[in-house]
């Protein structure tokens, strides 16, 4: 009686208070649903991607073609100071020579760079750019800039066309390339052995080219170019060559104003050069293995040394006066102070060291004038071993024949004595960046020459002839 009673009692009040109770959802629902949402964005996802992937190594290997106009990434430098330029030359308002010569450029460009995949291909083509075109004496040449792509990479190469004089775009044959340079200059050398051939340097607009011929260096200790170019424009110079190979390189500067922008080797040869066992060396050694200050050298390291000189002064063996000033060793390495004269001209004084294993190296070069040469201290930094820059702050100095004392002024700094040795060779120290005078005085303290330690030449100093800077030069 009494449970009854109280079930009876207590299920409505029961159920109502369960009633009233936020029992929260199954959650399982829920969370499934998500996933299966999640899942759906992951593959679509994972496929985009490699989707992507397979595109872009199509793209990257020109399985898949890509539009020219499409941006890429540009892995090379480009002579911005060519490219920005303006078109020069008689061809340069020739629209249709150059449509054609856009049309029959390869889809492989007539360039060699190295790709790890596939090959480089030529871009748009409507990017084609004519950086200079003219017709020279019996030929007619055109520099032309065609911008390449490996997949989404780019780069820009500098082709050089060459045809005879009057050619159409579809006589044109490739002639060279550049590409990757920052040098503000392209060349361009052809030598033939039947007819004249030519050289062209194009450099900025609003430069100076000059090529140089045989140099002349004055006995004032100047160096006077010989300048075979005729200019074809703002900053372009051309020369016509002989129908045979030239003694020497030719020598490209390309200046605006004051300010040398380049300067170095035409290339392209060939060069008749001088043979360094022929007669008319035998002829120029004979005076300088008399007996001379320092350790003798031998005939092998004497005949390189000369031939070196010869070679970078661009002198000729019959007609130079040579002397031997000084030898000794270096590093254990053969070294020698020796000078090199044309007929009436300045002095060039060359100081270097070297051997078979490590090669040879030039310490100096230096143009003097040719009075009172034989009374002149002559100073240079001694480099490493191996030649490289900068040298370090020890300066070799070798005395005249009758000199009795030696002194060097660092700045503003006291005179300092060298100390001399049988030889008349002596070592001091001067800071790299400090200049310095070198003093040489008689027995009864007279003054007999004063010769300022030169600088240190740089790259692009190196790349001239002796006398062309003040690293190489006494004379202002």
């Amino acid at each position: 009686m009494t449970g009854s009673f109280a079930n009876s009692t207590l299920s409505p009040a029961l159920r109502q208070a369960a009633d009233g109770v936020d029992v929260p959802e199954d959650p399982w629902p829920g969370f499934a649903r998500r996933e299966r949402r999640h899942q759906r964005t992951r593959l679509i996802r994972a496929a985009l991607a490699a989707a992507v992937g397979v595109a872009l190594v199509g793209v990257q290997t020109n399985v898949v073609p890509l539009p020219g106009w499409a941006p890429g990434i540009a892995v090379a430098a480009t002579p911005t100071a060519l490219l920005d330029g303006p078109p020069r030359g008689a061809l340069a308002g020739d629209r249709a020579w150059l449509d054609t010569l856009r049309a029959r450029i390869d889809a492989d460009p007539p360039v060699r760079i190295d790709a790890p995949v596939g090959a480089w291909k030529v871009g748009d083509r409507d990017r084609i750019r004519l950086i200079y075109g003219s017709d020279l004496p019996g030929h007619r040449v055109a520099l032309v800039a065609v911008p390449l792509r490996f997949g989404l990479l780019t780069r820009q190469a500098l082709v050089w066309y060459v045809g005879p004089a009057g050619a159409g775009a579809d006589q044109m044959r490739s002639g060279g390339y550049s590409e990757g340079t920052d040098d503000p200059v392209l060349t361009l050398m052809q030598v033939h052995p039947d007819r004249a051939g030519f050289a062209v340097a194009v450099g900025p607009a609003e430069s100076t080219v000059t090529i140089s011929g045989d140099p002349r260096y004055t006995s004032k200790g100047t160096l006077e170019y010989q300048d075979v170019a005729r200019a074809d424009g703002a900053g372009v110079g051309f020369a016509v060559l002989p129908p045979e190979a030239l003694p020497h390189e030719p020598v490209v500067r390309v200046s605006r104003g004051d300010r040398v922008l380049f300067q170095g080797g035409l290339g392209g040869g060939p060069y008749a050069g001088l043979d360094p066992s022929g007669p008319e060396m035998d002829a120029l050694l004979t005076d300088a293995r008399r007996p001379t200050r320092g350790t003798p050298l031998d005939d092998a390291n004497l005949r390189t040394f000369v031939h070196t000189a010869l070679q970078n002064s661009r002198l000729p063996a019959v007609g130079t006066t040579l002397r031997l000033r000084w030898s000794s060793r270096e590093h254990g390495q053969a070294a020698a102070l020796l000078t090199v004269q044309p007929a009436g001209g300045g002095v060039i004084a060359y100081a270097l060291h070297g051997d078979d294993r490590t090669g040879w190296w030039t310490d100096l070069r230096l143009l003097l004038p040719a009075e009172g040469v034989e009374q002149r201290p002559i100073g240079w930094r001694v480099r490493t071993e191996d030649g490289t820059r900068p040298p370090t702050g020890e300066v070799r100095v070798i005395a005249p024949p009758d000199a009795a004392r030696v002194t060097v002024t660092v700045g503003g700094a006291p005179s300092a004595t060298v100390a001399l040795d049988a030889s008349n060779a002596g070592t001091t120290r001067v800071p790299p960046d400090q200049p310095a005078t070198i003093t040489a005085y008689s027995g009864a303290g007279a003054v007999l020459g004063i010769t300022p330690l030169p600088p240190v030449e740089t790259d692009r100093d190196a790349g001239g002839l002796p006398g062309d800077g003040p690293a190489t030069r006494v004379t202002g």
